[in-house]
């Protein structure tokens, strides 16, 4: 199978993540959204699964996206401006186990809304922790971007966290598992923050959406 991205593009996109991305603003109602004047790509995933680690490994920052070890920490969408070509969402994790329950529905309700409702949402990068592959929560998103025909991709995070064998196993049933969802892009990422594998092919992924491109 062909690569998708030449070496040229993959050179071009690292070149793209070396320029401007800084925090906007953190949105906990809709009303608060900023005007959809650049195309959007936005991060989702269940609690801990890595979003906000992800955002700092793409741009070699640590402060970038607020990192925590307590599920639950994003509690709103956080948008950051990257290049003033595009802007970057951090979703609210789901499933998160430690967060009350009345927070817990605003949260949903929110995601929903925005995923539904957001014009310029050019795609939604699920992200999915390599050990443990697709979880009924994450179907339940899957399925909800289904209904909304927003353009998902899956993102396995902590890929280092893994054997091979075992690694293989989880992207041969996630690719099984989207071949059942209609918005869902074939192309499976494995990733690592800590160790900065598959960095470079998000990055042209995200930079493909560029609207130059």
């Amino acid at each position: 199978m062909p690569e998708k991205f030449t070496p040229e593009q993959i050179s071009a996109a690292e070149a793209q993540f070396c320029k401007n991305c800084e925090f906007m603003l953190g949105v906990a109602k809709l009303d608060q959204l900023p005007d959809a004047i650049y195309e959007e790509v936005a991060f989702a995933g269940r609690s801990n699964v890595g979003k906000s680690s992800l955002l700092n490994a793409l741009f070699n920052q640590r402060k970038l996206a607020k990192t925590s070890s307590t599920p639950g920490r994003t509690q709103q969408l956080n948008f950051f401006n990257f290049d003033n070509k595009i802007y970057l969402v951090d979703l609210p994790g789901y499933g998160y186990a430690k967060a009350p329950e009345s927070m817990v529905k605003q949260w949903q309700q929110t995601l929903k809304t925005y995923l539904r409702g957001r014009p310029n949402l050019r795609r939604v990068f699920v992200l999915i922790d390599a050990r443990h592959g697709i979880k009924k929560e994450d179907e339940e998103i899957m399925k909800m971007l289904d209904d909304a025909a927003v353009s998902y991709q899956i993102v396995l995070t902590k890929a280092d966290k893994t054997s091979a064998a075992e690694l293989q196993k989880t992207l041969q049933k996630s690719a099984e598992t989207i071949a059942k969802h209609g918005a869902a892009m074939p192309d499976i990422l494995a990733t690592s923050s800590e160790k900065k594998i598959g960095l470079d092919l998000l990055k042209a992924e995200i930079c493909s959406l560029l609207p130059e491109n």
